[in-house]
């Protein structure tokens, strides 16, 4: 974990009274060191990781397998690089392999750690698609990211159940009957 210094405190400390806070009242006084090791720990942990912390694939158990793989409703938690808003939601992930698979706790760790980072979906997205391709090499992935944003739902708008549905599709997840496939497979629900 990154190293809490006192300009970092401070800096908390600012905010909370910009939004009009007593920073001297007893519920906050360790709230800056808080926020700062949930930022650390949790949001902000993706930070910390890279892809290669994730690169374990497998030849054998790929035998012949040329189906798709599917790992769904693997859970998003990010923010938003605009308000720093909460992004809640779900990720789908398929692939077709080429002659390697990939521990099916890895792709879900990848997701983790790109969610776990300052984000537009969009981005997140294509970042997952990559990240399997590149461990992979396989034939094709698909990704699909349904996700409520906390910035459109708590502010603004104050759309409230919304969400938004991001798709990044790579090799042969782009021919028509493919892509038909895995959105059947995946059916998206709320």
């Amino acid at each position: 974990m990154k190293k809490i210094e006192k300009k970092h405190i401070e800096a908390v400390k600012t905010i909370l009274e910009f939004i009009g806070e007593d920073i001297n009242r007893e519920g906050l006084e360790e709230t800056p060191k808080r926020f700062l090791r949930a930022w650390a720990e949790y949001w902000g942990v993706g930070y910390y990781q890279k892809l290669e912390d994730f690169d374990k694939s497998f030849e054998d158990g790929a035998e012949q397998v040329n189906e798709m793989v599917i790992v769904k409703d693997i859970p998003v938690f990010s923010h938003c690089e605009h308000h720093i808003a909460p992004i809640i939601g779900k990720c789908h992930v398929a692939y077709i392999p080429n002659g390697k698979i990939i521990g099916l706790s890895k792709i879900a760790r990848i997701v983790n750690m790109y969610s776990r980072r300052l984000q537009v979906q969009e981005r997140l997205t294509n970042q997952i698609a990559d990240a399997i391709v590149k461990i992979t090499n396989c034939k094709g992935v698909g990704v699909i990211v349904n996700a409520e944003h906390f910035c459109m739902t708590s502010r603004g708008i104050q759309a409230f159940g919304s969400t938004t549905i991001t798709s990044a599709l790579r090799g042969v997840f782009l021919k028509q009957d493919v892509k038909e496939e895995f959105f059947k497979l995946v059916d998206i629900k709320k």
